[in-house]
């Protein structure tokens, strides 16, 4: 059974760094292995093999995904892999003050993985940067769930 994560990051200020950050501590202290790789310089081939995966990534601008994470994306758009053997799950972050776009940037990475045959482990966590929470607490909540279902699907496929 595995018990790695790979935690890709997409962000423009930070806030999704932070989210990973607080990912990779609450995760290791469940005795799983994580570790962040920043979605820069990065293609569809971070996917080859397969594996668990937990995408950290923020709306920028009108509902874009973040500078460092446009070339993934469009990676997976037009090389389109086959994604079978990879599960992930997925924190959006965006301000619901932009309610046209909101957590666009997250949308279209779950859209575009599932497209690809990728498999999501549980709800996505889509955070309101106006809530009054800070995204990495609301992290640390969700994970607890996310982290159970993601090792139950490992367990399955042992």
């Amino acid at each position: 059974m595995s018990r790695a994560v790979t935690i890709l990051v997409g962000t423009t200020t930070g806030n999704a760094q932070y989210c990973a950050e607080e990912a990779v501590f609450r995760l290791q202290a469940a005795d799983i292995q994580a570790q962040i790789r920043p979605m820069d310089d990065l293609d569809a081939t971070v996917f080859a093999g397969g594996g668990l995966y937990l995408i950290c990534i923020s709306t920028y601008g009108q509902g874009d995904v973040p500078d460092n994470a446009r070339g993934l994306y469009l990676s997976l758009v037009t090389d389109k892999p086959d994604l079978g053997a990879v599960r992930y799950g997925l924190i959006s972050l965006g301000d619901r003050s932009h309610a046209q776009t909101f957590g666009f940037a997250g949308r279209r990475f779950d859209t575009q993985l599932t497209k690809l045959g990728a498999q999501r482990v549980g709800d996505v966590l889509t955070h309101d940067a106006s809530s009054g929470t800070m995204p990495e607490e609301a992290t640390a909540e969700w994970l607890v769930g996310w982290s159970a279902r993601a090792l139950e699907g490992d367990a399955a496929a042992a």
